[in-house]
């Protein structure tokens, strides 16, 4: 469904909303539930991802079909792999079909694993047989998604021998592979990450336990995006999030600060204030630990008429779409002057916004997301406006409660 959006004007904002689970812990703590039933799970993300996730791991056919859900082929694809006696073919989608998972594929296969490609060499779908690890050391390229590192992580506890990964080049998204290793900590885990090599002990047992999954960073992005894009004094309140969060998103408010809002913590609520204009005229930042903002960034800072220079981006190119290539294409049809690379975007300054423009979302659901809050400068016509569930199925629901409109067309 295709919709347009219009925001508030003006923009003021004094709201509260409540996000629901981070879909990367929850993805991360549902495998482990899995390998250790025992825990139990609060706060659960309602994203379509972690549906998704959770089903699979249910399942107890032959085919297990994850749609675009790319968290859960990289983490799936390693549990069933490490599971003796299972066999499962694994797909997606057609874009799901063309995203890359040999370099995890050629880990598992080093330490033992069973499996086939389907279709094209190197990319899902996959037929696997569960073997029993009894290696215990494995490398890999350290310088692609942190999610193939974080599979083997996560299984690491279940296998024979545990687990010693070493990481060859440079380490891309540190923070997602440290969530990882503090997740296995707080159960109970023994860890440790040492320069490139991570070494994670094996557990029989786990006692049961509750885990409280903290509300999902990203999410929160475009929010600060739509208050630095409002009036001054404008607020919104947050929950439930904590300031010394294991997400790594949670550089958010060190980013926005330099865009004109100041981010407090009360109790589990974090506030969001606009408190005058950014202090810079364009935003130069490395984005390879938190690549998944660069959308979000990009966008704001275009509705700020300010340029950007952002780096670190190479796994943009892999993901749902290649996400720079559609941020140069939906920006370009609102006036932008931008240019991007193989792992770089950079975004001229301009004050100049073409109204009324359709953005395209490419299957892809930060797409939508990113440029919903430029509605608060001119209405936009969002196509497949429902991609939004597969991590924030009540977006536009929130987005309601602020003030802003969408029509069905």
């Amino acid at each position: 469904m295709d919709i347009v959006l219009s925001g508030p004007r003006p923009a003021h904002f004094d709201h509260e909303v409540n996000i629901t689970g981070s879909k990367s812990e929850s993805n991360r703590l549902l495998l482990l539930q899995a390998l250790f039933p025992g825990l139990t799970i609060e706060n659960l993300s309602n994203s379509d991802d972690a549906e998704v996730m959770q089903k699979g791991l249910q399942s107890q056919g032959d085919l297990v079909d994850i749609h675009h859900a790319g968290t859960a082929m990289r983490f799936l694809t390693a549990y069933f792999a490490s599971r003796p006696g299972r066999e499962v073919t694994l797909t997606g989608s057609a874009r799901m079909k063309q995203r890359p998972i040999r370099v995890l594929v050629d880990a598992l296969q080093e330490l033992g694993a069973k499996i086939v490609y389907l279709e094209d060499d190197g990319c899902p779908p996959l037929r696997i047989t569960g073997a029993r690890f009894e290696k215990r050391q494995v490398s890999l390229p350290a310088d692609v998604s942190s999610q193939y590192i974080s599979a083997l992580l996560l299984i690491a506890p279940s296998l024979p021998n545990g687990l010693e990964l070493t990481l060859k080049g440079t380490i891309t998204s540190v923070p997602y592979i440290r969530m990882t290793l503090s997740l296995l900590t707080r159960l109970g885990i023994p860890n440790h990450f040492e320069g490139n090599t991570i070494v994670v002990d094996p557990v029989d047992s786990l006692p049961a336990q509750d885990c409280v999954v903290e509300s999902d960073w990203s999410s929160a992005s475009y929010f600060f995006s739509l208050v630095a894009l409002s009036g001054e004094g404008s607020r919104v309140r947050l929950g439930s999030y904590r300031s010394d969060s294991l997400q790594g998103d949670s550089v958010l408010p060190e980013i926005f600060g330099r865009l004109g809002v100041a981010t407090r913590f009360q109790g589990n609520r974090m506030e969001l204030l606009r408190t005058g204009d950014p202090s810079v005229q364009s935003l130069e930042l490395d984005l390879i630990e938190v690549p998944d903002l660069a959308q979000t960034l990009a966008v704001c800072c275009f509705g700020l008429g300010l340029g950007c220079d952002l780096a670190g981006l190479h796994t943009l190119k892999i993901k749902e779409t290649d996400r720079l290539v559609a941020l140069e294409n939906e920006l370009t049809k609102l006036g932008a002057e931008i240019r991007v690379t193989q792992d770089s975007l950079h975004l001229e300054p301009s004050r100049r916004i073409v109204p009324m423009q359709r953005i395209a979302t490419y299957n892809d659901h930060r797409m939508a997301m990113a440029f919903a809050p430029l509605a608060l400068k001119t209405d936009l016509i969002i196509e497949d406006a429902g991609v939004v569930s597969k991590s924030y199925p009540d977006f536009w629901k929130d987005l309601a409660q602020l003030g802003f409109h969408s029509k069905a067309l």
